[in-house]
């Protein structure tokens, strides 16, 4: 038979391999630096300073003032970049290096287009620089995963069907016939990412750099856990797990362990993935059917997970002598099994038994930290190790170097996981703990706060260690680029691929029919896919009843909906949820007088949805009912040791700082009555200016009345100064949580 001679492409499999280390590098020390804030909140102070007149005056000339004067350094920002840079930069980096490499070889052929691969390349680099850019400037959506305004949204979007284009044109001129199992996991990926992302992304903007999401409380609450659980799914697995029936196979020189597990891990696990987003949600407002598909699916995840775990590590079966031999293999065998045990512990939390003392604690933010330490960042370091070599032609210039980040990044995510797991479930239990006479026994939320405060150290130790390893692999690369020849054009030979027809061969079988038909495979890959999502988010979206009217509940105010715009901007929903289970604990403590847990209809007007998935600090929902006192807050933002000794809050001075920027305030209150139907009537728009102001000067007299000091400290500043700042605006918003609702009685209202 003739064969065809053509090249493989390692140039691009070059670049996407140097931005995974060095925005990988990054991200581990933006999440160096957010753990070392908990238990070390005065970071940012001892670099930028916290007086509020001194970032004043340094706001106008230098860029310490600049970046002080508008919080680039809270650490509700600080974690939204980590976050975003492991995600998108470093794994993102990471998937598409392994499959531009893989891909190439396992079809036989050169990418489709180089022009199409570089700009994928170049326009993922441009849309990490853009979050890096905004997150820091306070422009965020606030949506987990999910934080970037609409104009990255949109850049994410082009580049995505950028690399669709380029990836489903090389398989159309592929040299084999069957598509082998990875490329199963690459097709399923793209499919699931492109439509959670535009399904969750949807929204109405504002202006350039300010968006509102298209949907409200509940209805928000589903597609974004909809889509954050499967942003994890499909991007930081189903991906990952084709690197790994790749790379694995290749470094063990051992062939996959059963074809036939392959099919079912594959089909299984997109079909029941996509349906465990609710389980985000339990014991919330959410309406209990989603909730108890989010259980069952999640449970039922157990199977093809551990399947594709057994899978990987049986591949290795006979190689054992390779694996205490090879740094690579070490990796893999440790990712492979994080990856089981994050796999494990996610359907426990998701049941409702374990869902109530472990949501909100530490215990999640140790288990999501297995998947990306571990999982993610293993197959990463042991891909990165095997392609070195490789492509440059040369030995490793230190295996041992490998050795000593292998056991640093390992020992690393042990004194990572394990305090958080201790951490959370000290809170956990703390949390629900009752005296005798039915009182609260931890009364004070920093009783649970410092309780934990050691294992924040401890954690903070194995972050230290798994970058140090990070940092040895770094010099491990440099050494052995600098050695080695890189080849940028691989040379390759195969024979061209003949007709190969759609009908169905004799004694052909079904999937093998499938593996040779990429159309077909796509699209029941797409409806595996969607039937959760649909079946779930569809009623959820247009049943009216499954989210009733509070006739209480009512539209912000003007400078509510400011200050609520600028709790988004600081990322405080990181740390704070507003979300009151029905749980005796949490009706008497974050209740006041009212002792209601929350219901649907409180947030109807929220957009987005504030629950939160976390509680570093208390739950907000009635804060407006808890502490009514405007003069607290001002001092609590001001510095938080002030009012609450011990806390762990940062300060935010900037907010007392800076001018409040009502420019867009009329447009807000005429976007959300055009475009989402918010009762404001025209009178109150028109006078949304004077609505305004009435609102701010009550706050300021508050503040005066109950802090002289604060009144003899704008004495001597111009009359009305204190009304104009964003301090005022976030007041009135912490002010107006909860207020809405204020018996133990509900009355609903028509949906109608």
């Amino acid at each position: 038979m003739e064969t065809q001679k053509f090249s493989y492409d390692n140039s691009i499999v070059r670049a996407f391999l140097y931005a995974t280390i060095i925005f990988g590098v990054v991200g581990f020390l933006l999440g160096l630096t957010a753990a070392l804030m908990l238990f070390y909140p005065e970071l940012p102070e001892y670099f930028f300073g916290t007086d509020d007149d001194t970032i004043k005056s340094l706001a106008a000339g230098n860029i310490q003032g600049l970046i002080n004067s508008h919080g680039a350094f809270g650490f509700g920002r600080i974690r939204m970049l980590h976050t975003s840079a492991v995600i998108f930069a470093f794994v993102g980096n990471c998937i598409f290096a392994g499959i531009y490499y893989s891909l190439q070889r396992l079809l036989k052929a050169r990418m489709f287009s180089d022009t199409l691969s570089w700009l994928h390349f170049w326009t993922w680099q441009i849309m990490i620089v853009a979050v890096v850019i905004t997150f820091f400037m306070g422009i965020n959506t606030s949506k987990e995963y999910a934080e970037h305004e609409w104009p990255i949204d949109i850049l994410i979007t082009v580049s995505w069907v950028i690399f669709g284009i380029n990836m489903f044109g090389t398989i159309a001129k592929r040299r084999v016939r069957h598509l082998y199992v990875a490329i199963w996991f690459y097709i399923g990926t793209w499919i699931a990412v492109a439509m959670l992302h535009i399904f969750n992304n949807l929204e109405v903007p504002l202006n350039m750099w300010k968006s509102y999401s298209a949907y409200a409380g509940v209805k928000d609450a589903l597609v974004q856990w909809w889509y954050g659980h499967n942003a994890v799914a499909f991007f930081l697995t189903t991906p990952v797990l084709g690197l790994m029936y790749y790379f694995l196979p290749k470094a063990a020189d051992r062939p996959v362990f059963s074809y036939k597990l392959s099919i079912i891990h594959f089909w299984s696990l997109i079909f029941v993935y996509i349906w465990a987003g609710p389980h985000h949600l339990q014991y919330t407002a959410l309406p209990a059917w989603a909730q108890a598909l989010g259980t069952g699916f999640s449970i039922a995840l157990i199977a093809p997970s551990w399947g594709g775990m057994l899978n990987g590590l049986l591949t290795l079966r006979g190689a054992w002598d390779k694996v205490r031999e090879n740094p690579v293999l070490k990796f893999f065998v440790v990712a492979v099994t994080c990856y089981g045990m994050a796999t494990f512990e996610g359907p426990l939390l998701a049941t409702k038994t374990l869902n109530k003392i472990g949501h909100f604690t530490d215990w999640v933010i140790g288990h999501v930290h297995i998947g990306a330490l571990g999982w993610n960042g293993f197959i990463a370091f042991g891909m990165i190790y095997y392609l070195l070599p490789i492509m440059w032609r040369t030995k490793l210039w230190s295996v041992k170097l490998a050795n000593w980040h292998f056991w640093l990044g390992t020992l690393g995510i042990i004194f990572y996981a394990v305090p958080l797991y201790i951490a959370g479930f000290t809170q956990g239990l703390m949390w629900k703990q009752f005296n005798p006479d039915g009182t609260l026994l931890y009364k004070q939320w920093l009783d649970t706060v410092t309780a934990i405060i050691p294992y924040y150290i401890m954690r903070f130790v194995g972050g230290l260690l798994y970058i140090t390893g990070a940092i040895l692999m770094c010099v491990n690369v440099v050494a052995t680029v600098r050695s080695g020849s890189f080849q940028k054009e691989v040379p390759a030979e195969a024979p061209a691929l003949a007709n190969i027809g759609s009908a169905r061969k004799e004694g052909e079988g079904t999937h093998l029919w499938l593996e040779r038909m990429p159309l077909y495979l796509s699209v029941l890959a797409f409806i595996a896919v969607a039937i959760g999502g649909a079946v779930q988010i569809i009623p959820t979206l247009t049943v009216k009843d499954n989210v009733p009217t509070i006739a209480a509940v009512k539209p912000y105010s003007p400078l509510e909906l400011e200050g609520r715009d600028l709790y988004i901007r600081e990322g405080c929903n990181a740390c704070h949820s507003q979300m009151i289970r029905p749980f005796r604990d949490e009706v008497v403590r974050f209740n006041g007088k009212n002792g209601q847990y929350s219901k649907a209809g409180e947030f109807v007007y929220d957009r987005p949805f504030l629950w939160g998935s976390k509680r570093t600090g208390p739950d907000l929902q009635r804060e407006g009912q808890m502490r009514p006192s405007p003069s607290w807050h001002y001092k609590h933002m001001y510095n938080p040791r002030n009012t609450s000794p011990g806390s762990i809050m940062p300060r935010y001075p900037w907010l007392i700082a800076n001018d409040l920027d009502r420019s867009e305030m009329v447009n807000k209150l005429n976007l959300m009555k055009n475009a989402f139907s918010v009762p404001y009537t025209k009178a109150e728009i028109d006078s949304a200016g004077k609505w305004a102001d009435n609102q701010a000067a009550k706050i300021v007299k508050g503040i005066f009345d109950e802090a002289p000091d604060l009144k003899q400290a704008y004495a001597s500043r111009p009359a009305g100064e204190l009304e104009k700042k964003e301090i005022v605006a976030l007041i009135a918003y912490l002010q107006r949580l909860g207020t809405d609702i204020k018996t133990t009685e509900i009355k609903t209202a028509s949906n109608n």
